[in-house]
């Protein structure tokens, strides 16, 4: 009997060895999945498709692999596509698999009918419509090695009708894997870049994603140049951890030591960071940036010096180029202003004893009970916030984030994918109470595929982060309260251990008891909601967008409300 092409798909993804597909079946997929059911690959059967898509992102993130994802067609795998934004713009590699009306009624605006492969596109690498089953394993085995060599999205429409049809003969490929070239700049860039650096009296270096697997390269780099080491949030994981160099993160969620060392160089070096917010660059200083992917070159601020290369390679051959010996002034009043700013968050993480708790007190207790190798999964919004100030993320545990596409609701979804992955490590979520309730369904997801995840629900009644970018723009709140259901309830209603929490005394202890639970658990924390994350440079703009949301929130009524926010701030930054 031939082999059919729902077959077939099912056979090149085991050789690649892909081990799971995320999915919902329909109509359309049912082949596919029914080739599933007699294979070695896992059917991880979500309530939500988008959560399929930010599980299958996870599962990359953590492995650094291939990882799939299947959906039916119409508005099944329309809903894949914020978490392959997501995937996308993380650069981590996940195949999507999008099934289709039957081939002979495209274009008729058939029931259920949309044009997978115009949608996904622009969230992609490599997107393919299959019209021919002739065409399949050319293009899946392409769409897959176009994933994994870009580090990207790969879409593959396959109309549902298709997945029934004889597959063709083909000789087998050989197993898709990553290929691991060296990159080295020109012996010229380099010289280049050596002269611009010995040239400088202040060189600050900005830390970014793409330092992975380049840490002792880098920071051998620092201690030549004498320069203190930025990090930008998705270079966190990579650099920060037992760093003589490091002085914090600069961008949105970053403090003012970060920003400040930013600020006093004469000369920033740029490793394999992107980071987005322009007005945290220098305005004068020289800049060399570099990165493996030439087009991120220049794209946030004008550099002097562009380079091509891996992070480790380029810093390899840089560093006998160097001049020795020079001045620590910089560096000394980098890390000086550091240590101060350091205390003066961890301060801040305190308990005081009262109701509400505090979000730092709150951040700084999970990151003493979870496991040393705990993978880290914040929500976007205040959740990441503390996240990137109070977490300890040391060379054996991971952070996995929407961290370029900024997607509200992503910690339980990455948490079902990156638990996945192995089953025994720890997965600590930390949603915010409005992220965990756009996809709360999937908390069936956890029991159902017997994932341990352990979630933290900072709960604040309300979508905070938002409430905070309203302050500084002069707007008084609105809109933005959340009338909750107790989180913990919730999660006792479907089989997962729920612990409600509103007293700071109580907070340690019900931690303990979460993470210990061999299943998975939420911890509902009633925390502060007038609690400000306030970016390391404040604007005269967010200055005086700060002064007129006071004067409109005591002119609409509401003076208990900035009461509040001055009681939950200022007064505790003032006497703690």
């Amino acid at each position: 009997m031939a082999q059919s092409i729902a077959e077939q798909s099912v056979e090149i993804l085991e050789r690649a060895g892909v081990e799971r597909v995320w999915g919902l079946p329909g109509d359309s997929l049912n082949a596919f999945t029914d080739a599933l059911r007699t294979s070695g690959i896992d059917w991880m059967h979500v309530r939500h498709e988008e959560a399929a898509a930010f599980a299958a992102a996870a599962e990359a993130e953590v492995t650094g692999e291939l990882a799939v994802v299947a959906g039916s067609c119409g508005p099944g795998n329309l809903h894949f596509i914020n978490g392959l934004f997501d995937a996308h713009r993380s650069r981590v590699p996940v195949l999507a698999i999008a099934s289709h009306i039957p081939s002979s009624e495209i274009g008729s605006n058939y029931f259920q009918e949309t044009h997978p492969q115009e949608l996904f596109r622009e969230c992609s690498d490599y997107c393919e419509l299959i019209a021919d089953p002739s065409q399949f394993p050319w293009v899946l085995e392409t769409a897959m090695r176009t994933a994994v060599e870009k580090r990207g999205v790969a879409v593959v429409v396959v109309p549902g009708d298709i997945f029934f049809a004889d597959a063709p003969d083909r000789r087998p490929a050989a197993a898709i894997q990553a290929a691991q070239p060296r990159i080295v700049p020109a012996e010229s860039e380099l010289s280049a870049a050596a002269g611009l650096l010995d040239a400088a009296e202040a060189v600050t270096i900005l830390a970014g994603a793409g330092v992975a697997g380049a840490r002792d390269e880098v920071i051998a780099l620092a201690d030549r140049l004498q320069a203190p080491i930025v990090h930008a949030l998705r270079g966190k994981q990579y650099i920060e951890h037992d760093n003589p160099f490091d002085v914090g993160m600069t961008g949105l969620l970053g403090f003012a030591s970060g920003y400040r060392a930013m600020e006093k160089c004469d000369t920033l070096l740029i490793l394999g960071s992107d980071l987005p917010y322009r007005q945290f660059y220098p305005a004068d200083a020289t800049i060399i940036q570099v990165d493996v992917r030439g087009e991120q070159l220049g794209r946030r601020a004008p550099v002097d010096l562009g380079i091509v290369g891996d992070v480790g390679e380029t810093a390899r051959a840089l560093l006998p180029l160097l001049r020795v010996g020079r001045d620590s002034g910089h560096l000394t009043s980098a890390l000086d202003h550091y240590a101060k700013t350091r205390r003066e968050l961890d301060e801040l993480a305190t308990d005081d004893g009262k109701a509400p708790i505090y979000p730092e007190f709150l951040t700084r207790l999970v990151d003493e009970v979870a496991d040393p190798d705990a993978v880290f999964v914040p929500d976007v919004g205040s959740p990441v916030t503390w996240a990137a100030r109070y977490l300890h993320i040391h060379a054996e545990r991971h952070l996995v984030g929407s961290f370029s596409h900024g997607s509200m609701a992503n910690a339980l979804p990455h948490a079902l994918g990156a638990q996945a992955v192995d089953r025994d490590r720890q997965v600590v979520a930390l949603a915010g109470d409005g992220g965990l309730a756009m996809l709360m369904g999937d908390l069936l997801s956890l029991r159902q595929n017997d994932l341990p995840v352990k979630i933290v629900v900072y709960n604040n009644s309300s979508l905070n982060f938002v409430e905070v970018e309203m302050k500084a723009a002069g707007i008084v709140n609105w809109g933005t309260g959340l009338d909750n259901p107790d989180f913990a309830a919730v999660a006792e209603s479907v089989g997962i251990t729920g612990i409600r929490v509103e007293e700071p005394g109580d907070l340690r202890g019900a931690l303990e008891r979460a993470f210990a639970e061999p299943g998975p658990a939420l911890v509902d924390v009633a925390v502060a909601r007038q609690e400000l994350s306030i970016p390391p440079s404040i604007s005269a703009a967010q200055a005086k967008g700060f002064a007129l949301y006071a004067l409109r929130t005591v002119m609409s009524g509401r003076g208990d409300e900035l009461l509040d926010l001055a009681d939950t701030n200022v007064w505790r930054r003032l006497f703690s």
